[in-house]
This record gives C-alpha cells, sequence and structure tokens, in this order.
C-alpha cells in the first residue's frame, strides 16, 4: 500500500493532462465519424468544453460552469451526439470532490438545471434520453461527493492522530520535567545537608586535633561517611537522567532513616532530640520520603545558620494526618532568615505537593521551628 501510495502521487502531476486528453478523444470521436459534413466550428467548441478540465481541482465551480455551457450549446446544435456527454460528467464529479460541501450542492442543482433546460430546448430529446442523462450525472455527483467526504474524514483522522501526537509529546515533556524539578530538590537535599555536616565536622577537627586526638580523629571520620553518602545518593539521582544506565535499586529513605539522619547531626556537637507520639502506620511512599526530606532540610538550615545547642525533632502520627515539627534553639532568625533561602521553598513546594501545609518561622523565645502537616489519605 505504501508503494501504491508513492505511486499515484507520482502520477498526480500528469493525470488531469491525461484525462483531459482522454476526454477529449471520446468528445471528439462523433464528429470524426460522421458522415456528413461537420463545421469547422463543432471542433473548436468541443476542444473549448474539455480544456477547462485541466484545471478541475483549482476551480471546480467554474469549470463545471464553462464546460456546461458549452455542453448545453453542442446538444442544442445540429452536431452528431456523443454516448454521452463526457466533459460536463467530469465535472460534474470534480464539483462534487474537490468543492466543499454547498458547493458539490450548488454544482449538483446547477448541473441538474441546465441538463433539464437542455433536454427541453432539444427537439429530438426524448424522456428516456433524458432519464437516462439524468441518472448518469446523478452517479458522477455521488462518486464525487464520496470522495469529497473520504477525503475529509481522512484529514479529520490525521489532524486528530497529530492532535494526539502533539499531546504525547507535551505530557512526556511536562513528565521529564516533573522528574528533573524531582532530581532537583532531591539534590539540593542531598547536598546542603551532608556539605553543611563536612563544614561543621571540618571545623571542630583542627580545634581538638591536639587536646581529644581521639575526637578530631571521629570528626574526620564523620567527614569521610557524610562524603560517601552523598557521593552515593548523588549517583542514583543523577543515573535516572543518563540513557541506558539504570540507578541502582537502593529504596527511598524515609521515617525508618530519621535515627541515622539525626546520629549524623548530633556526630557534629548538636543535640538532638527525637520523639515519635501516636501508633505508627504504613506511609505512602511520597508522604515517608518528604518526612525524611522535610526533616533533612530543616537539621540543614539549623546547623547552617541557626548555631543551636539543641534541636527537638517530634512527630505526631494521627489516623489521617502526620505532623512533622524541628524545633531550634540557635540564632539563624536574626543573623540570617530562613525565608529568603531555596531550602524553604523546596520544602514548601514537596509538602504542597502531597496536599500538606508548612509553617516556618521564629519561635517566640529563641529559635528557629519548621512544623509540616501531612495527609495520610487523600480525597
Amino acid at each position: 500500500m505504501p508503494e501504491l501510495s508513492t505511486l499515484v502521487r507520482r502520477l498526480t502531476p500528469v493525470a488531469d493532462p491525461a484525462l483531459v486528453l482522454i476526454v477529449l478523444l471520446l468528445s471528439l470521436l462523433p464528429l470524426v465519424t460522421s458522415r456528413g459534413a461537420v463545421p469547422a466550428w463543432a471542433y473548436v467548441l468541443v476542444v473549448a468544453e474539455c480544456l477547462p478540465l485541466t484545471f478541475r481541482r483549482r476551480w471546480p465551480l467554474i469549470v463545471i460552469s464553462v464546460s456546461g455551457v458549452l455542453a448545453v450549446i453542442y446538444g442544442v446544435a445540429p452536431l452528431p451526439d456523443p454516448a454521452v456527454p463526457y466533459a460536463p460528467l467530469v465535472g460534474i464529479y470534480s464539483a462534487a470532490a474537490h468543492s466543499g460541501r454547498l458547493g458539490a450542492n450548488v454544482a449538483g442543482v446547477i448541473s441538474a438545471i441546465a441538463i433539464t433546460g437542455s433536454l427541453l430546448l432539444d427537439p429530438t430529446a426524448t424522456l428516456d434520453h433524458g432519464l437516462v442523462l439524468l441518472a448518469i450525472s446523478a452517479t458522477a455527483w455521488l462518486l464525487g461527493d464520496g470522495a469529497r467526504r473520504r477525503r475529509e474524514v481522512a484529514r479529520t483522522q490525521t489532524e486528530r492522530a497529530d492532535h494526539l501526537e502533539r499531546t504525547r509529546a507535551a505530557e512526556a515533556a511536562a513528565a521529564v520535567a516533573d522528574e528533573r524539578n524531582r532530581i532537583a530538590r532531591e539534590m539540593h537535599d542531598v547536598i546542603a545537608h551532608h556539605l553543611s555536616m563536612m563544614v561543621v565536622q571540618a571545623e571542630a577537627g583542627p580545634v581538638v586535633v591536639a587536646s581529644d586526638p581521639g575526637r578530631a580523629t571521629a570528626a574526620f571520620d564523620a567527614i569521610s561517611a557524610a562524603g560517601k553518602q552523598a557521593l552515593t545518593e548523588m549517583r542514583r539521582l543523577l543515573g535516572v537522567l543518563k540513557d541506558g544506565e539504570t540507578a541502582p535499586l537502593r529504596p527511598q529513605p524515609g521515617v525508618a532513616d530519621l535515627a541515622e539522619l539525626v546520629d549524623g547531626v548530633r556526630s557534629a556537637g548538636i543535640d538532638v532530640r527525637m520523639t515519635s507520639t501516636g501508633p505508627r502506620q504504613p506511609l505512602p511512599a511520597a508522604v515517608d520520603l518528604s518526612v525524611y526530606r522535610l526533616v533533612q532540610e530543616a537539621l540543614t538550615n539549623c546547623v547552617r545558620h541557626g548555631e543551636p545547642t539543641r534541636v527537638d525533632v517530634n512527630l505526631v502520627f494521627e489516623p489521617r494526618e502526620l505532623s512533622v515539627t524541628v524545633a531550634d534553639d540557635g540564632v539563624g532568625a536574626a543573623k540570617t532568615p530562613h525565608t529568603g533561602g531555596h531550602g524553604l521553598v523546596a520544602m514548601r513546594e514537596r509538602v504542597t505537593l502531597i496536599g500538606g501545609t508548612l509553617a516556618a518561622g521564629p519561635r517566640a523565645d529563641r529559635g528557629w521551628a519548621v512544623r509540616a502537616v501531612l495527609p495520610l489519605e487523600r480525597s
């Protein structure tokens, strides 16, 4: 079928001239084979009747009008009649096939009126001949109208397929953008947290290297462990961006990993206390990860800006929601307000995506607090 379609497209430029030649030969045949004398203007009339068919696709209504008028003149004149009026029939088909619906209907009505008028003006015409001519003309119109309808259906299906393809491409692009945004949020949380821990440990190491070598060694070990963990998480996140490479099948962190996270911050010399109230229940994956990243970002901000001595992490499990609060006693709100950083924006966006709420600001007495309420079921 594709080869046939290609062949048809290649032959299209010569199809109309070839059709005009065939119609012209058929229309001239009665004149050429006539036993009586045929005036020269009869040949001119036939040629003038057939030549407009060359433009039947571009100006179908004009073509059928010119060919129809000349055919009526030929039919009324005392000239040898062809078996059927070939040029007007092709014109009727072309008008129905290549005009719009209104043009096709107008062409059909005009053709019927022209055929009826020519039959009334021709004294030699019979009723049987008229009925046959009308039937043949109606058939030509119906064939042309059917071809037009098929093209309209094919065009509609093509437009619909193109629209679906564009929609799928847009949805795929949106999915890629969402995934990249998610990875960007994850990268921010991972890098900010681990680098903050490494900076704190690196600053503490030289201070105690002489007085407490064991603690200095522990600080450098913590730096190494934080760096390795950051590299591992970065490889996992970046793996999905590389074509043909599969990211390591490591579970995303969640509430169960908060103890390890708190221990890492506690090793930096900050008193971090975590409490949990209410019966624990299985959490949706998005909520589980969001809780971990929320606490991670809040602890990172405490270390970077707050200079706290104590941080309280409190989780309250309720039947339909989970409340997470991270409060410190530092001076971050006074020195570097958290509200201007990307971390709080990322936290708020993450919480909003799962239908939760986030509040962050300075505490009444001292320090900074972040509180999020995350739904455990979506309505």
